[in-house]
């Protein structure tokens, strides 16, 4: 961290900023990683403030207190990202040919040599605290750093902050928005909301679908909160608040990697925040842990097997498509197969996948990439959703001509899905000639396994899901109790419930022949198919989630 740490040591007990007492105790209780001088910060026994105040009275310069500094974006923008990065410097004035530039550690010369060699003007150094020095290149090189630099960097800030007790300026912004990811980490939230409410500023975490009122801060604090999230992604506009902006954040908390996609929305009390936590476990997640019934299940790897045609998933936004193509394409994905997938945004990068990032702006649409990947030779086709008749007839096309294509729509329920894609033009034979099968999904919370126990359920209940006495006498009901691992709430994680409609010779027929929806739900009925309810229902009868549970997520079948 510093160049000659002893010689440090010995300027800060002279100046008797550390006690004997306090380095004999940082001593004994530094970790295996850390410096003296680390584990004097995390004990709080020194702050970075103080070593910076020694150095400058050691090499008789001035000390700058940059947190109360209004620095010139472009006096810092002469120096290079890369040089300051590496030197740990930042420039804070100019001025009669000269630059003056903050340091950390005036003690390593070879840095100060390097600077004076890089720069066409001779520098000014003057010193100032680490903290402050990482915040100033946060704020001024972000969108010029990689994301490991960026990381770096936060990180570095966040616990020099954390050991100096959050005192002085961005400090204890930084470490609020640090503990609102790390609170949200470790409470499974699938979304962090910020909000600027009239007299407050209100943060919620939606955990299995539900959001939950975690804090609630002064108003005042929400323009420090939603500059110190914009400049974590590098790419967003502090000054721009006027204009929805999206980013995207990567940070560490211990073993654990968080991936964030960042959306800011104006509104009339401030800027809205919502923060999507991009779960990596669904990139290794297999069919088995999705939630199916053992014959479901083998349904569906019969289906994803499947030498081409489409397989349509529908639902609506949050019910856990993508991560049910996710899993189909771990399912599928084998050394002699070539798999593309097009996706807006590109979440999560796959193992031995292809995967192409729409960008509209550039003209680089849903149809524009898979007219492109077509020349690739691809063996399956991924595509995020289809949205429009060029889409879906691009991937009509490419199935009719032997490849297997997955893909996402917005549907109610399964057969639905065929009047949709007729709605935006595809022709009814086609569809009848291309799709396989058609998935309908929806999320519904699994009780706590920690915390289940034998459960009741109402009469009203009863009558909702039309639940017959045979089968209450083999069912084995339960509910979960409130612990503290599922925040009291008695349900723990989320899975499908499954409505399959395969597209078999009958159903062709029925399709050109024009048949309605509510028809072709009736015929699919009558050849065996288990609607969102019913599927619902089974999981309710088995003790994994609850008839209130199933109600609430799934309409219930009009015949």
């Amino acid at each position: 961290m510093y160049t000659n740490e002893p010689y440090l040591l010995e300027l800060l007990q002279e100046a008797q900023r550390v006690t004997p007492a306090a380095l004999e105790d940082a001593k004994h209780k530094k970790k295996s990683q850390e410096t003296t001088i680390q584990a004097l910060l995390s004990l709080n026994l020194l702050t970075d403030e103080m070593i910076a105040e020694t150095l400058a009275e050691n090499a008789g310069m001035d000390y700058v207190d940059l947190k109360r500094l209004d620095l010139n974006p472009a006096v810092a923008l002469r120096v290079p990202a890369d040089v300051a990065v590496r030197f740990r410097i930042v420039p804070v004035a100019e001025g009669h040919g000269s630059l003056v530039i903050a340091v950390t550690d005036p003690l390593d010369f070879d840095a100060l040599d390097s600077v004076r060699h890089v720069l066409s003007v001779e520098p000014e150094f003057v010193v100032a605290s680490d903290s402050a020095i990482k915040q100033r290149q946060l704020d001024f090189y972000a969108s010029q750093l990689d994301a490991e630099q960026i990381s770096k960097l936060d990180a570095d800030a966040i616990a020099v902050s954390e050991g100096a007790g959050g005192e002085g300026g961005d400090a204890p912004i930084i470490k609020m928005v640090y503990q609102i990811l790390q609170e949200a980490y470790q409470n499974r939230a699938s979304d962090i909301h910020i909000e600027p409410t009239e007299k407050e500023m209100r943060v919620r975490y939606r955990i299995d679908g539900s959001l939950h009122k975690v804090q609630s801060h002064p108003l005042r604090l929400l323009p420090s909160i939603v500059s110190r999230i914009k400049i974590m992604t590098g790419t967003m506009a502090i000054s721009e608040k006027r204009l929805p902006q999206d980013g995207r954040i990567q940070a560490k908390f211990g073993a654990g990697d968080l991936d964030l996609r960042v959306s800011t929305v104006p509104t009339s009390c401030g800027e809205s925040i919502v923060m999507r936590i991009l779960d990596k476990s669904s990139l290794t997640i297999g069919l088995p842990q999705l939630g199916f019934f053992s014959d479901d299940q083998a349904t569906f790897e019969e289906l994803i097997r499947l030498p081409d045609g489409i397989i349509l998933v529908t639902g609506p936004t949050g019910s856990g498509k993508t991560t049910t193509l996710y899993a189909c394409l771990n399912s599928i994905n084998k050394p002699d197969r070539k798999i593309i997938t097009v996706e807006d945004p590109v979440e999560y990068l796959l193992s031995g996948i292809n995967q192409v990032q729409v960008k509209e702006s550039i003209g680089m649409s849903f149809a524009a990439a898979l007219r492109a990947i077509l020349r690739q030779a691809p063996n399956i086709i991924m595509i995020g959703e289809i949205r429009d008749l060029e889409t879906a007839s691009i991937a009509i096309n490419a199935s009719l001509t032997g490849h297997l294509v997955f893909s996402t729509l917005h549907t109610n329920d399964a057969p639905s899905a065929v009047a949709r894609l007729a709605d935006i033009g595809v022709k009814k034979f086609l569809i009848a000639s291309a799709v396989r099968s058609i998935m309908a999904q929806r999320l519904v919370r699994f009780i706590c396994k920690d915390c289940a126990q034998p459960g009741e359920i109402s009469l009203k209940d009863i009558r909702a899901l039309r639940l017959t006495e045979e089968q209450l006498s083999k069912a084995e009901i339960r509910q979960g109790a409130g612990c503290r691992t599922c925040r009291m709430t008695g349900y723990k994680g989320r899975k499908g419930c499954f409505e399959i409609f395969n597209i078999d010779e009958e159903v062709r027929l029925l399709i050109n022949g024009d048949e309605s929806t509510s028809g072709l739900r009736k015929r699919a009925r009558e050849l065996g198919m288990r609607t969102l309810r019913e599927d619902g229902v089974r999981k309710v009868l088995s003790g994994m989630t609850t008839a209130s549970e199933v109600i609430r997520v799934t309409m219930a079948d009009n015949d």
